[in-house]
């Protein structure tokens, strides 16, 4: 069953005095399954990063959808949108973006907090999130007490806490070493295969995308192939 789906999806950019319009993402078509690890690739420049914002609807599309749990959310007004990005998607960056002045519990409950939920709402829910990365002993430790692999661990607890439809992941081991890198892939397929989480990532790293289920190749804006694990360029 199919959670999401791109459909005809383009993004152009003015660009320099002349307005001169520059095709990021032009004309991508594809579907998600719900419990799939899907990961986009490409040179820099191919417009993976700008696809996942449109799936993300962090950047709405020059044209075409993308449909998430039968929504389109391009008939979304901003409010509507912004309220499908904090209950339905969870978003993963390279850099954690961890609140330093906040300790890693509060910044994983910061999502429901934002949300209006209950204080003991909020810390039960946290705490459950931290349990599922492992990270359930750090949660009274403030961001700079933590390594680079624990504090994204912490951001993928914060990813999860809304118990969305859908985790976007973007580079989200760009800044680990190799070691802290396999952990983070390791917990993103557990993710998928033991709790049937849906993840789409983008990579750069040929090791990252070949733990997923599915590989998209991006060139020139454009889907160059469409890859199962196991099987042959589509």
């Amino acid at each position: 069953m199919s959670i999401l789906q791109a459909e005809q999806l383009t993004k152009t950019f003015e660009t320099g005095g002349d307005a001169t319009k520059v095709a990021a993402v032009g004309g991508v078509d594809f579907s998600v399954a719900k419990g799939e690890f899907v990961a986009i690739t490409g040179a820099s420049g191919s417009g993976k990063s700008t696809l996942l914002h449109m799936l993300g609807g962090i950047t709405r599309p020059s044209s075409g959808r993308v449909v998430l749990e039968d929504v389109d959310l391009a008939t979304l007004d901003d409010d509507a949108l912004a309220l499908i990005r904090r209950r339905r998607i969870g978003f993963i960056f390279q850099r954690y973006n961890l609140l330093p002045e906040l300790s890693l519990l509060e910044n994983v409950a910061l999502p429901l907090v934002l949300d209006g939920k209950g204080e003991a709402a909020c810390d039960a829910a946290a705490r459950k999130a931290l349990e599922a990365v492992g990270m359930a002993a750090r949660s009274g430790h403030r961001p700079d007490e933590l390594s680079g692999g624990e504090q994204q661990r912490g951001a993928i607890a914060r990813a999860l806490v809304t118990e969305p439809a859908i985790v976007l992941a973007d580079e989200p081991t760009g800044a680990l070493d190799s070691a802290n890198s396999a952990r983070v892939i390791e917990l993103l397929q557990e993710l998928v295969h033991g709790q049937h989480q849906t993840v789409v990532m983008v990579t750069h790293d040929p090791d990252s995308a070949a733990a997923a289920d599915r590989t998209i190749s991006m060139r020139d804006g454009l889907i160059f192939s469409d890859t199962a694990a196991g099987a042959g360029v589509s």
